[in-house]
């Protein structure tokens, strides 16, 4: 029985999500586990041997065919595989079927519009815009997502499409928030700060707390929730301004 002959630069690898990027006239390539990639573009996975198969640049993964050195320092210079990973990972184009790249862009839209609304309001309403709102606009603007972005990114080519379509601004509510001590407890102020950008004053009253808070948004029904349920309709939130977040704010 004759044997199959794999020659030594071929790498077989199975289940395996591809990113590819064409930099110096060859098309060069890398072998990641599937659902990571993007996971490691949204910052949600720092480890990058949790995403790459293996560090080796290919020319063809599905056919083994790793790179030569020569034609990844003159196309990367002198950089380090791993560096040159990160960079096809960072740059590249995520390679799937057309079934798996719609359930991907649907994933990701559905991230979008929801960032959205945590981080903008009408400047009209002062209030967040529903999902809904948000989703059918971005349509009537033909936003696509862009699958080299990562969801922040995303985000903010979003936002900007959306001005065109209907009033929108990005903002950080100023709330206060008023409850007894005996109604919520240290559980209950603890969990509300979790939900703040910034804690902007804290003063007791007799016994009641008083949080002056900065929260993006979308936050503003989950707090509101939260304290009416754990105080049983008696704490109070107060809505005092609504403070614009410039360009260059760091929002994610």
């Amino acid at each position: 029985m004759s044997k199959i002959f794999t020659p030594t630069n071929q790498i077989r690898l199975t289940n395996v999500a591809i990113v590819r990027l064409k930099k110096a006239g060859k098309r060069f390539e890398i072998a990641c586990y599937k659902n990571k990639v993007l996971s490691w573009r949204n910052n949600s996975e720092k480890d990058i041997d949790e995403v790459l198969q293996t560090h080796t640049i290919f020319t063809n993964v599905s056919k083994g065919q790793a790179a030569k050195k020569d034609e990844l320092q003159k196309a990367f210079g002198p950089k380090d595989d791993t560096e040159i990973c990160k960079e096809i990972l960072s740059k590249g184009e995520l390679q799937v079927s057309e079934k798996e790249r719609q359930s991907v862009l649907d994933s990701q839209l559905n991230s979008i519009v929801n960032s959205v609304a945590a981080l903008c309001v009408n400047p009209e309403t002062r209030r967040p815009y529903p999902a809904t709102i948000i989703e059918k606009s971005l349509k009537d603007a033909h936003f696509s997502v862009k699958m080299n972005k990562n969801t922040k990114q995303n985000t903010l080519e979003a936002i900007k499409m959306l001005r065109e379509h209907l009033p929108i601004e990005r903002s950080r509510m100023k709330l206060r928030v008023s409850f007894a001590g005996k109604e919520g407890g240290g559980k209950l102020k603890e969990n509300v700060i979790k939900l703040a950008n910034k804690v902007e004053h804290e003063e007791w009253e007799d016994a009641t707390l008083h949080l002056t808070l900065l929260i993006d948004p979308g936050q503003y029904r989950v707090i509101d929730e939260l304290v009416r349920n754990e105080t049983k309709g008696k704490g109070l939130l107060e809505l005092l301004e609504l403070k614009e977040v410039v360009e260059s704010d760091e929002l994610f």
